[in-house]
């Protein structure tokens, strides 16, 4: 995998965790540690971002049915957001 190098400073403390976890295989070596790290990081906001709009939606008033003209409506809407 081509990519971008990164350097960081690390107390010995972190570095040692590291690099328990990947010699009692947990990990292959330490960029694997972190990339796991940071993907899981990810999934976590994005889980957030999705309860938000959820509650967002759930709090949004009382629910209005889906009509023909509603479906145009949005679909311009979303046209003209486009532009």
């Amino acid at each position: 995998m081509a990519g971008t190098t990164m350097s960081f400073a690390l107390p010995d403390t972190l570095r040692s965790y590291i690099d328990e976890r990947v010699r009692t295989g947990h990990y292959g070596n330490t960029s694997e540690y972190l990339r796991d790290l940071i993907r899981r990081d990810q999934d976590d906001q994005a889980r957030r971002r999705l309860r938000a709009l959820i509650e967002g939606g759930l709090t949004s008033g009382a629910a209005e049915p889906l009509t023909d003209s509603l479906v145009t409506e949005l679909r311009a809407r979303m046209l003209d957001g486009r532009r």
